[in-house]
This record gives structure tokens, C-alpha cells and sequence, in this order.
């Protein structure tokens, strides 16, 4: 089994591409804001069904992408409690 010293580099490495990847989702989630931003401004004033079905999907794209940043601060969050009790 490795040592303490082992697991807390091992996790410190985890919690830095943890962030890289929180990192990575803000990028996608401005881009994506973005595209919903030129699609509203492309689209203002229509009443087609396709057109608020699409703006409905990308803002739940945007709620899923914030779910998982969460989701990803709570995974770190709850290692470095366990590498704290090493």
C-alpha cells in the first residue's frame, strides 16, 4: 500500500486536473453562453416552436455544465478532508 505521502501527492495531482477540468467547463459554458446570447439576438421576435425549444435546450446545457462544476468542487472538497485526516 503506498505511503501517506504517496496518497496526498496522488490526491493534490487529482484536485489540480479536477480544477483544470472546472477550468475547461468555464470556457465551454462562456462559448455556450455565447452561442445562446447570438441565437436570442438571430432569433428575437420569432414565435417558432424550433426557436424556443433551442433556446430552452441551451440554457439547460448551461444549468448542467454549472451541475457539474459543483459536482467536481464537491469531489474535491470531500479528498481533501479525507487527506487531511492522513
Amino acid at each position: 500500500m503506498a505511503g501517506v505521502e504517496e496518497i496526498r501527492a496522488g490526491i493534490q495531482l487529482s484536485n489540480r486536473q479536477a480544477e483544470a477540468s472546472i477550468a475547461a467547463i468555464n470556457e465551454a459554458a462562456m462559448r455556450l453562453d455565447e452561442a445562446r446570447n447570438a441565437l436570442l439576438n438571430a432569433t428575437q421576435g420569432s414565435s417558432q416552436a424550433e426557436v424556443s425549444q433551442s433556446h430552452g435546450m441551451l440554457a439547460e446545457a448551461l444549468q448542467t455544465l454549472q451541475g457539474v462544476q459543483s459536482t467536481i468542487r464537491s469531489s474535491i472538497a470531500s479528498v481533501e478532508g479525507y487527506a487531511a485526516r492522513l
